[in-house]
């Protein structure tokens, strides 16, 4: 992919839940939520503290993570609807 996000900023691609219900029941695009859990595509470099010390981000590329409902910037890249937002957006990472 041709990006890279700055400083502590991270480009995460949604993960998509199941379009039916246990019973066969599709449901329209229009009614379903997006989903709070992603796949993390690509991160920062990282930021400098109050000290001058370079901090490097929590976050490595693949890993999955939750975050809140309004995270985040949506772009589209090479064709993708993906998100960018800042580290302190995300609520944990999934083991």
């Amino acid at each position: 992919m041709a990006f890279r996000p700055l400083g502590d900023r991270v480009l995460v691609k949604r993960v998509e839940e199941a379009t039916t219900t246990k019973g066969g029941i599709i449901i329209p695009d229009t009614a379903k939520e997006k989903p709070q859990e992603g796949e993390v595509i690509a991160v920062g470099s990282g930021i400098r503290d109050e000290d001058g010390k370079f901090v490097a981000l929590d976050v490595n590329i693949g890993d999955r993570i939750l975050f809140g409902k309004w995270s985040g910037t949506e772009v589209k890249i090479e064709g993708e609807d993906l998100i960018i937002m800042k580290e302190s957006d995300i609520l944990g990472v999934l083991s």
